[in-house]
C-alpha cells in the first residue's frame, strides 16, 4: 500500500525511523512514496528462498559473488528499498556495503517475487522497475509463484527491457552469472 501519493507527502529514510516497529511490517520508499507491506505469503517466502538458494549454490562454486534475501538497498534518502533477492559480484559488494551492512547502490541482479494485489504488482512492475533502471541494476527478475513464471528484464540503453517471460519448464540463465542455469519450476517448489 502506498501512502505518499494520496497525501502529497515526500517520505525519506529519516521518516521511516520515526514509524512504529510492527512485527512483520516492512517499509520501503520509492521516489518519496512510502510503501508498507505485511509479512508475505508462505509461498512468496519459499520462492524467495529457492531463487536465492539456486543463485547462491552457483555463487559458491564460481566464487564470483553473493546472493541474499531481503537486503536493504539505500539508493538515497528518497529511495530506500528491500528487494526480495539480490546478487552482487564480490567487486561491487566491496564498493557498496556501508558500515551498517546495507547496500548503497545497485547490485547487478535484483529479484522481486510478486505479492497479491494490484498495488503490490504496480510497485514491483512499475515503481521498482523504474527505480532499478535509473539506479543501474543490470538485470531484474520478477517471479510470480501463482502463475509460475519469471519475467526477465535486462539493461539496454539505460533502461531495463523485458527480454523473456519464462514458464515453469523453461530454463533461466543470465550473462551476469556465467554457467548458471536453472529450470524455472525449481523456484516454485
Amino acid at each position: 500500500m502506498s501512502y505518499a501519493a494520496d497525501r502529497g507527502v515526500h517520505w525519506t529514510t529519516a521518516d521511516i525511523d520515526l514509524l512504529p516497529e510492527n512485527e512483520g511490517t516492512r517499509y520501503e520508499i520509492v521516489d518519496g512514496d512510502l510503501f508498507m507491506t505485511r509479512a508475505p505469503h508462505w509461498k512468496h517466502q519459499r520462492t524467495c528462498f529457492n531463487v536465492c538458494q539456486e543463485i547462491e549454490i552457483w555463487s559458491r562454486s564460481s566464487g564470483l559473488g553473493q546472493a541474499t534475501i531481503n537486503a536493504g538497498v539505500l539508493f538515497s534518502e528518497s529511495d530506500d528499498v528491500i528487494p526480495d533477492v539480490v546478487w552482487a559480484s564480490n567487486e561491487r559488494l566491496t564498493l557498496l556495503l556501508d558500515e551498517a551492512g546495507h547496500l548503497t547502490g545497485a547490485p547487478e541482479l535484483v529479484v522481486e517475487v510478486l505479492s497479491a494485489g494490484t498495488t503490490n504488482e504496480r510497485r514491483d512492475k512499475e515503481a521498482k522497475l523504474k527505480l532499478y533502471a535509473s539506479r543501474g541494476v543490470e538485470e531484474y527478475w520478477i517471479a510470480d509463484w501463482r502463475s509460475q513464471k519469471v519475467e526477465v528484464y535486462r539493461r539496454e540503453n539505460a533502461r531495463l527491457v523485458l527480454v523473456a517471460t519464462l514458464m515453469n519448464d523453461d530454463e533461466i540463465s543470465s550473462p551476469l552469472l556465467p554457467g548458471f542455469s536453472c529450470i524455472v519450476s525449481r523456484f516454485f517448489l
